[in-house]
């Protein structure tokens, strides 16, 4: 847990906790009143009333265990026991909640739970999804109704059909006698059920989702003594004390982030420029460390596959031989959202420190040359890991920043297997994060290009904008060289 505080930090995960069961028992009221209304009005008041009782049950059952096994990481947590026996348990009792005490009725229930909870899991939906344009709740929410309606009624004929074959191989006590009318009564009654069920679980999914990704302010209520003072203590403990794994840490970042890109709060923004330049230090050091370490991973990823051949991510994907090359590699799919926040922050905390910046903090602590050159040096990384052959030009082919003649950066030849699995996860995130560090790259050199250009042609571009330790990966002529390239604006 965080020092800010950890009671502070136990309230906000317990209030979208609270929050999130309230609406979803909410929600699963309406949708049961309605499947009782239309399907089965003939039942007693009592009958209704334990019906509704259990399924509530039910419903919260399922709630529990999606909020125990949901995670901002992508990584497989010990969740398929638990996800698959909360799942088959709820839909065994929502069913028979539906439908009546049933043996046949429970059974169907039960696999229909397993077969979305299977489904759950092959397509990692435990994974939260950050939106990139953050909305109110009610907008948000109602944005994703049609798609869980679809999806319901996709997944209730597939799990109604799967219920149905593991029928025929049950004891024959489970099998009933009726006739032709009551027979197709009995299986559009199960169907409306299981897409019922379903319904309120693809909403209670949405709802967790968005409840849970919504952006929180971490920073006291301004005018307060707090404001006044210190207002960026709350959300740098966070980012500095938290566990990677923990969605304080993900919302942190989240406003860090929409801090340094918006002018909403301004006030906030201004509290990292103060006078000392502790504050900017240790914003600067908290987006340059997850870049720092993809970097570092993914330099672990590429020795470990060979001493003198670095793997593409085509061989990646098509020979996975090497677990531990692959797991590092796989950091960038893992952490891809804390990158990508990292990256703009710095960006933009970088790019408006010209204007901004009234006590020159960033450029006396060296943060601006720690930004360029980490930002290029991760660069650097995923075009390796994309494929790109990263080699340096002789020096007299590099004509400078100033200059129309201004070498190729050698990419070396792409291999053409990538094409075949774009829709591998590593594939994806690679040239989507590549896309990012470049957009924020492009930002910090189009908002000190003339500082640059002048210093390219004193020939201090690399003393004034690359910083004199080692980087993360390559070397500090290769960064310098990428550098002159987006100076050109022919980095690509």
């Amino acid at each position: 847990m965080c020092s800010w505080t950890a009671a502070e930090s136990d309230m906000v995960v317990k209030n979208r906790l609270v929050g999130f069961l309230l609406w979803q028992s909410i929600l699963s009221s309406l949708i049961f009143l309605a499947f009782t209304i239309t399907i089965v009005s003939w039942r007693s008041a009592t009958a209704i009333f334990v019906s509704f009782f259990s399924f509530h049950l039910s419903q919260l059952l399922f709630s529990v265990s999606l909020s125990t096994v949901l995670s901002p990481q992508p990584k497989f947590r010990r969740i398929l026991p638990v996800l698959l026996t909360a799942a088959a348990v709820s839909g065994s009792l929502s069913a028979v909640s539906f439908c009546g005490f049933n043996g046949r009725v429970g059974f169907k229930g039960f696999a229909s739970g397993l077969f979305y909870a299977s489904f759950y899991v092959y397509k990692r939906r435990w994974v939260l999804q950050f939106p990139i344009i953050q909305r109110p709740l009610f907008f948000s929410f109602k944005m994703g109704i049609p798609s869980a309606i679809i999806r319901a009624l996709k997944l209730s004929a597939a799990a109604y059909l799967f219920s149905v074959l593991l029928l025929v191989f049950l004891p024959h006590h489970f099998s009933t006698d009726l006739k032709l009318g009551n027979f197709f009564t009995q299986h559009i009654i199960s169907y409306a059920a299981c897409f019922s069920m379903f319904l309120c679980w693809e909403l209670t999914h949405h709802l967790h989702q968005v409840l849970h990704t919504k952006r929180f302010i971490f920073a006291p209520p301004k005018g307060s003594a707090a404001a006044e003072t210190n207002p960026s203590e709350p959300l740098l403990a966070t980012l500095e004390e938290c566990s990677p794994a923990s969605p304080l840490k993900y919302l942190a970042y989240l406003d860090l982030c929409m801090v340094c890109e918006n002018n909403v709060d301004y006030w906030r923004r201004a509290a990292f420029f103060e006078e000392t330049g502790e504050t900017y230090k240790r914003v600067a050091a908290v987006c340059l460390r997850p870049l720092e370490q993809l970097a570092s991973k993914l330099v672990q990823g590429f020795e470990c596959s060979s001493d003198d051949k670095i793997f593409s991510i085509s061989d990646q994907l098509q020979s996975p031989t090497n677990p531990r090359q692959n797991s590092k590699c796989h950091e960038l799919v893992n952490d891809f959202q804390v990158y990508t926040w990292s990256a703009r922050a710095l960006a933009s905390l970088t790019s408006r420190s010209r204007k901004e910046d009234r006590f020159g903090v960033a450029q006396l602590s060296g943060s601006n040359a720690a930004a360029i050159s980490t930002l290029i040096a991760c660069l650097l990384a995923v075009e390796t890991l994309m494929g790109k052959k990263i080699s340096l030009q002789p020096s007299h082919q590099l004509m400078g920043a100033f200059s129309t003649k201004s070498a190729t950066f050698s990419t070396g030849r792409r291999d053409v297997r990538t094409g075949k699995r774009r829709d591998d996860p590593l594939y994806s995130k690679a040239y989507a994060m590549a896309d990012v560090l470049r957009t924020s790259i492009y930002g910090i050199v189009s908002a000190f290009h003339h500082e640059m250009l002048n210093s390219a042609k004193a020939g201090l571009l690399e003393k004034d904008w690359i910083t004199s330790s080692k980087p993360p990966f390559g070397t500090r002529e290769l960064l310098l060289q990428k550098l002159h390239l987006f100076l050109d604006f022919q980095a690509s």
